[in-house]
């Protein structure tokens, strides 16, 4: 795994939808990054992580101990306390 981040808070932002609260907890999370995200040991939701802001910024990454908000692919129905897990898929030619 790239990284994980626990979600704090679901904040209504606009027209935008439904941003996650978020605080890294380990590693690095980055967007396009592919992510699961748990509640409790059960998987609610399998994709891609669509972006990443750091106070107003959009960011391409966030390491551990920041805050940030994320979007998720087709997703919004998760919840605080919820975990981010951020992985990448890696080729590997036999």
């Amino acid at each position: 795994p790239l990284g994980t981040a626990e979600i704090r808070v679901r904040m209504q932002f606009g027209r935008k939808g439904i941003i996650a609260g978020c605080y890294v907890t380990e590693g690095k999370i980055t967007r396009n990054a592919l992510a699961r995200i748990r509640r409790g040991k059960e998987v609610v939701y399998e994709g891609k992580v669509a972006s990443i802001k750091h106070f107003k910024d959009d960011v391409k990454e966030v390491t551990m101990g920041m805050e940030c908000g994320m979007t998720f692919e087709d997703f919004e129905t998760f919840a605080a306390e919820d975990t981010v897990e951020a992985y990448e898929l890696v080729q590997i030619n036999a």
